[in-house]
């Protein structure tokens, strides 16, 4: 409160604002290269790469470039308009936009898995056909249909599910993978019987689980440390290790996982997605595609988790109060 009487707001830190602008700057040019994959190689668009060539370029080229500077502009906007938040909190808020989608995802791939797995036994069974008819059959026998029609759906209905939920899931998704694996054990060995889709559903739920979980376990520090000197750092010079680290590791290493798996539309990660790749077993589960995808889930996921990480460090560097502690692996965030 000033000599008048009124209340002063509470100074901005240049070095906080610094270090907050940089790291939404980061997301938000993830984002704008996202969706431009999204719109270039999964609707069409002519992409920003064409703004180059001044003979082909055209206002759907210029309005997807504009997306890098408008998605910064807003993350900008954002920053300067909390400009008395902390690093601390900063951190947190991003922390739980990337606790969100990870739930979201785990709902998806427990749903689609479920789901799909159900349809290739009806499938090769023969059980199918009597109760949705042979057209539809027919159309469920290919991944171009099942894809859009039966796992995007679900996809949306695992976003409806993460927005009522609080739980990220993946011990549960970790308990269906042992009983995934327990039925392949009783059907093979008590019923001398076994089908490809009964496999590709436990490599589907595991490879989900060790993609998606790598973000949450960065959070509760229980990545495995090489560790020779930090234990004994002070809380001052490991936040600057920590920040060093996510900028030049964590940060960097998503960035070349994005760049390279959706760097064109034959890359390893746009070509199987976008085209809805399957399996070579005709009755197999058809989510080959969406494990191509969980890549691109994982680092994005921990990109976001490691400018969390980043804000995090730098707020440890300037003693900060309010450190989070992190809770034992498994419990619900």
């Amino acid at each position: 409160m000033n000599s008048d009487g009124k209340i002063q707001p509470p100074a901005v830190n240049r070095a906080t604002l610094v270090s907050r602008v940089f790291g939404w700057s980061i997301l938000a040019v993830m984002l704008a290269f996202v969706v431009n994959n999204f719109l270039t190689y999964g609707v069409g668009l002519p992409g920003s790469a064409l703004v180059s060539a001044a003979d082909t370029a055209n206002a759907l080229s210029w309005m997807q470039v504009a997306l890098y500077p408008g998605t910064m502009i807003i993350g900008l906007l954002y920053v300067f308009k909390t400009s008395t938040v902390t690093l601390r909190i900063d951190s947190m808020r991003i922390s739980s936009i990337n606790t969100f989608l990870i739930r979201a995802a785990f709902w998806a791939v427990l749903l689609i898995g479920i789901v799909d797995i159900s349809i290739s036994f009806l499938r090769i069974e023969g059980f199918l056909e009597p109760l949705v008819g042979e057209a539809l059959n027919r159309d469920l026998g290919r991944s171009h249909f099942r894809g859009p029609y039966v796992h995007m759906p679900l996809l949306l209905a695992a976003i409806v599910l993460a927005i009522f939920t609080r739980t990220l899931g993946f011990h549960w998704l970790a308990l269906m993978i042992v009983t995934a694996e327990l039925g392949i054990v009783f059907a093979r060995f008590i019923f001398s019987y076994e089908q490809a889709f009964m496999a590709d559903l436990v490599r589907f739920w595991y490879g989900a689980l060790f993609l998606f979980a790598s973000a949450y376990t960065l959070l509760e520090e229980g990545h495995v440390r090489v560790d020779v000197f930090y234990a004994g750092f002070r809380d001052k010079t490991k936040g600057v290790v920590n920040a060093v680290g996510s900028l030049t590791m964590g940060i960097a290493l998503c960035w070349t996982i994005l760049i390279v798996g959706m760097g064109g539309k034959s890359s390893i990660i746009n070509s199987p997605m976008f085209n809805f790749e399957t399996t070579q077993s005709g009755f197999g589960m058809y989510v080959k595609y969406m494990m191509a995808a969980f890549l691109g889930v994982f680092a994005i996921s921990m990109m976001i988790q490691f400018v969390s990480y980043f804000l995090a460090a730098i707020a440890d560097y300037r003693g900060e109060p309010g450190k989070y502690e992190p809770q034992a692996i498994g419990e619900a965030h």
